[in-house]
């Protein structure tokens, strides 16, 4: 009989045309949910039947709880080699195995980009006015060129930032708790002496930090307070690491420019959540690793790790 698989969040139903599944469907049946499945209870009920769960990035917690409630499951996959929301340990219990996948960090980067840029000459705005008969130019671009891009963060994808950052002839400085001038001058950045130096010089300033308890919160109401009026924060990280709250009172208040952010304490934002109409804000539904190059990976070793898991071989193993 064969093994059942299910594919979560595959909002894009690109599970199954992105990668070829031909290697397992002898031994093992797709179903795909194009829906957010919500919490425990609904997780629970929604994957009872499945031996093999394929899952995307951190969206979708499976805590103890949920492997208790999955007596059939034998085989879970997490696109990415570290995932924040799975119990290990659990998973060890039930005698669940936890594969993962490579995650590229170029598309992080291209929409951390597309967010600043965005934010900079007012993109949407702009956009719209123009579709539906608004005025004919109404805002004043901010300029790139001169400005200083502060970086909380200089890892994978905050050196590259940077490097986009030189090439639009910013002027870059980053700070993390154990950023080094070493690394800021192999990347070609200035190191800020603190948190609060950077958050003061940076006309924009943009998060690449991987969420810990030492981030978690990292920039909150007084931090916000710190950045200029004309300046403008991105996230593309962790939603944690900028307090929600705070952002909403200072992006209604108006003492930041502007946010461009990726990331939400809940995923999928609910209806009427105040950050889906909040001012001053360019918000996109958690794009950052959303491209079919990343998609083609994520699915592609995804199926690996299937065929890899029946010839009783498993690979890419997380936790």
């Amino acid at each position: 009989m064969k093994l059942r698989c299910a594919v979560i969040e595959d909002f894009q139903s690109a599970a199954t045309t992105v990668a070829d599944w031909s290697s397992v469907t002898a031994d093992v049946d797709v179903v795909t949910f194009t829906e957010h499945l919500g919490g425990t209870e609904e997780v629970a009920a929604a994957l009872d039947e499945f031996d093999i769960v394929v899952t995307l990035r951190e969206r979708v917690p499976f805590p103890a709880e949920v492997f208790a409630r999955l007596p059939r499951l034998r085989l879970l996959i997490a696109s990415g080699m570290r995932n924040s929301v799975i119990d290990f340990a659990a998973a060890e219990q039930h005698g669940v195995t936890v594969c993962g996948t490579a995650s590229s960090s170029t598309p992080p980067v291209e929409l951390t980009w597309a967010l600043l840029l965005g934010l900079a000459r007012s993109i949407v705005p702009e956009a719209n006015g123009l579709r539906t008969d608004g005025p004919w130019q109404s805002t004043l671009g901010a300029d790139l060129h001169g400005r200083t891009l502060g970086l909380l963060g200089l890892g994978k994808i905050g050196s590259r930032v940077a490097q986009v950052g030189r090439a639009f002839g910013m002027e870059v400085v980053a700070w993390s708790q154990n950023l080094t001038e070493e690394r800021t001058k192999e990347v070609g950045t200035a190191l800020a002496a603190s948190r609060e130096e950077l958050l003061e010089a940076a006309d924009f300033v943009s998060v690449h930090l991987a969420l810990s308890e030492r981030t978690r919160g990292l920039i909150g109401a007084a931090e916000l307070a710190r950045m200029r009026p004309t300046a403008y924060l991105v996230n593309t990280s962790r939603a944690a690491i900028v307090d929600q709250d705070a952002l909403l009172a200072a992006l209604r208040a108006g003492t930041i420019a502007g946010a461009g952010i990726d990331v939400f304490d809940t995923e999928p934002l609910p209806a009427g959540h105040p950050m889906r109409t909040a001012p001053r804000l360019l918000a996109t539904p958690h794009l950052g690793y959303v491209s079919r190059a990343n998609y083609a990976t994520y699915y592609g070793q995804a199926v690996e790790n299937i065929r890899a898991f029946l010839d009783g071989e498993p690979v890419r193993r997380i936790g």
